[in-house]
């Protein structure tokens, strides 16, 4: 899409009507006196006590108390800087966290003192579901709230659309398969499984994830599942389509943490690899197409966790890449960003897309994703900030 370019000033040209982009996530500590108050932050209201958090700090005091995530976001918005400048897209990147520094609201407040009143939002979540949309554009309108008490003048925000499907997203993961297979012991390469990872969520709210004519019940998924189910299925298809193997696959769970009486997605990943050892798999690579980039879940559940537990069942495994920073992702995010801005000028917009599901929906529908409890959201058809 680069011929589409020349070199607009911000808020013009090919972005316009949007003056900035803010990149939106979730946040991690950054040093060991950091791990409880995070933990606080991100279990407030529910009550846990601070002894509790502290045993569950312990995946982090293992890695020195540092989440990988603040750095990985470092690293995508220098890939986003460099893919905008290089094509001559005049659009600043600002970056705040849900639940650590820099702070959305403290991201914010500063956007709107530098003059920018039209915000694009990518979210470092491509799936749909309440905690990875839903959530994300209620901590919008938290933050705008704040800023209205303050007297400041409310900025438009926009959420880009789920990118799970993106050819940018989807081939840098391809390619890690393909280069994980390479690192198995040759003679257990061709037998390999697929094994598709994502964070579990309750199976309430896999159902009601995606639009209101997603929804199902009895654990069905709605649309989180059926989206990973499509990624999925196009990683495994061009794997077979490179190697020359077609690979058993399936998409499993990981990092469940409510309590043992709600129901949540499964099979867990440990207990999938068990069941394949059993079942005479000679070797299997995770793939964990639920992420963006390495954070902490992915380091400690699956290179920690679940790397321990296929040593000691003797299967072979390796864990390929997430997209993190890769620079097709980059280019994917600036390509969002053209495709919306056409959007909202009314102009015909190229969307780029791949597997069964096509593009995703540019604004949430009331019922979307719904919350567990009703809190304004914006970003969407019924938010108070559109």
């Amino acid at each position: 899409m680069s011929d589409q370019l020349s070199t607009p000033a911000s808020g013009a040209g090919p972005a316009r009507p949007y003056d900035a982009l803010l990149l939106l996530s979730f946040g991690g500590p950054e040093g060991p006196d950091d791990v409880v108050p995070f933990l606080e932050n991100v279990t407030r209201g529910r009550g846990i006590p601070r002894e509790r958090l502290k045993e569950v700090g312990q995946h982090y005091f293992g890695f020195g108390g540092v989440s990988p995530i603040n750095a990985q976001n470092r690293e995508l918005l220098d890939a986003l800087r460099k893919d905008f400048a290089e094509h001559g897209l005049d659009l600043p990147v600002h970056w705040g966290n849900r639940n650590w520094a820099p702070y959305l609201t403290d991201t914010l407040r500063e956007m709107v003192r530098d003059g920018h009143r039209r915000i694009a939002v990518l979210a470092t979540s491509a799936y749909a579901s309440y905690s990875g949309c839903r959530q994300y554009r209620e901590n919008l309108a938290d933050a705008l709230a704040t800023l209205a008490e303050e007297g400041l003048e409310l900025p438009r925000v926009d959420k880009l659309r789920h990118y799970f499907n993106h050819p940018g997203f989807v081939e840098p993961m391809i390619d890690g398969v393909v280069e994980s297979l390479a690192t198995l012991p040759e003679e257990v390469r061709a037998g390999a499984h697929l094994v598709f990872t994502t964070h579990s969520i309750p199976t309430a709210a896999a159902d009601t994830s995606g639009p209101v004519e997603e929804h199902t019940e009895g654990g069905a998924g709605g649309a989180y599942v059926k989206q990973h189910l499509d990624v999925a299925r196009v990683i495994a298809d061009e794997v077979a389509a490179r190697t020359g193997v077609a690979r058993p696959w399936e998409l499993v769970y990981q990092s469940r943490s409510g309590a043992p009486h709600i129901p949540w997605l499964e099979p867990d990943v440990c207990d999938h690899l068990e069941a394949l050892h059993g079942a005479g798999a000679p070797a299997a690579v995770m793939v964990p197409i639920g992420f963006v980039s390495d954070h902490m879940e992915v380091m400690y559940d699956l290179d920690t966790e679940a790397t321990a537990k296929a040593a000691e069942l003797g299967l072979p495994i390796a864990r390929s890449a997430t997209v993190g920073a890769d620079p097709r992702f980059a280019e994917a995010v600036r390509e969002l960003v053209l495709e919306r801005a056409a959007v909202e000028r009314g102009e015909p917009a190229e969307r780029c897309w791949v597997g069964m599901l096509g593009a995703s929906h540019d604004v949430c529908a009331v019922g979307c994703c719904p919350a567990r409890a009703p809190r304004p959201a914006a970003a969407g058809v019924d938010s108070p900030y559109a």
